[in-house]
């Protein structure tokens, strides 16, 4: 195996061959084909308008203001959706009388929330959070109670027989390492769908600041350039918390799924 191959055997070059004739590709239908930045400004226009948006430096208090409003989402929506999956995959009676309510509530979509963001906390960081919330809530309930609901049976009988008899130490000991796979696909699809969220939930004037915000406000300056910047930074944000996720996951909480030991 090449040494600049990781351990997984991808090549890191391949990606950044790819990027780089993406860029290539970009410029070349941007200048030559379209000739008008409004619809497609080049990848040069675009770097030349991160360099003064870094200048002016608001963009640094817009990352801040986003980042709040996204904590504050996900962070409910750990809050909430945890309990309430084990709850359900605990429980046969409680997600008998749960669900139902789950179900109805599950496909509304995050903006249809946006009036009742604005009536009950008007326009704070809390609308811009409550609207992610709702967006990362639902993959962290379900995807907790299906890792809870598949827990074998046999692993609980085995608990109890070694002295695990108390329900919170059978949720804590035996249930919970069983379903973290699980629970974490949940957060990690959840801290995915909330960070989507974030460009809407800042639409409605929450903030003179934030990505989504500065996002809609250059679009209606038509400086597409600063657009596009943007949606790079969301992108790359958002990339780095998949990325940073996976890596805490797989080496501190699921190493014991790759054979490593401590």
């Amino acid at each position: 195996m090449s040494r600049r191959a990781g351990k997984n055997g991808k090549d890191w070059r391949l990606g950044a061959v790819a990027i780089l004739l993406a860029l290539v590709i970009w410029q070349f239908v941007a200048v030559v084909i379209v000739k008008y930045p409004f619809i497609l400004p080049a990848p040069t226009d675009v770097f030349s308008a991160f360099i003064s948006l870094l200048q002016k430096g608001e963009i640094f208090l817009d990352l801040e203001t986003s980042l709040i409003h996204f904590f504050i989402g996900l962070g409910l929506a750990l809050l909430v959706g945890i309990p309430i999956g084990i709850v359900m995959g605990w429980s046969g009676r409680i997600e008998s009388l749960i669900d139902p309510l789950i179900e109805l509530l599950r496909p509304i979509p995050p903006l249809a929330w946006i009036p009742f963001a604005i009536i009950w906390f008007g326009l704070t960081s809390f609308s811009a959070g409550f609207i992610i919330f709702v967006g990362a809530v639902f993959p962290i309930i379900i995807n907790t109670y299906s890792g809870f609901r598949g827990v074998p049976r046999v692993f609980v009988e085995a608990g109890k027989m070694l002295g695990c008899t108390k329900i919170w130490d059978q949720v804590r000991y035996i249930a919970f390492p069983a379903a973290l796979p699980s629970v974490a696909s949940g957060i990690r699809i959840a801290t995915g769908v909330g960070w989507m969220c974030l460009v809407a939930a800042e639409l409605f004037g929450v903030s003179n600041y934030g990505l989504g915000q500065k996002l809609w406000f250059f679009y209606s300056l038509h400086q597409m350039d600063s657009v596009v910047v943007y949606m790079i930074l969301l992108g790359l944000i958002g990339l780095a918390f998949d990325m940073i996720f996976r890596y805490y996951v797989d080496k501190h909480l699921l190493k014991w799924r790759t054979g490593e030991v401590a």
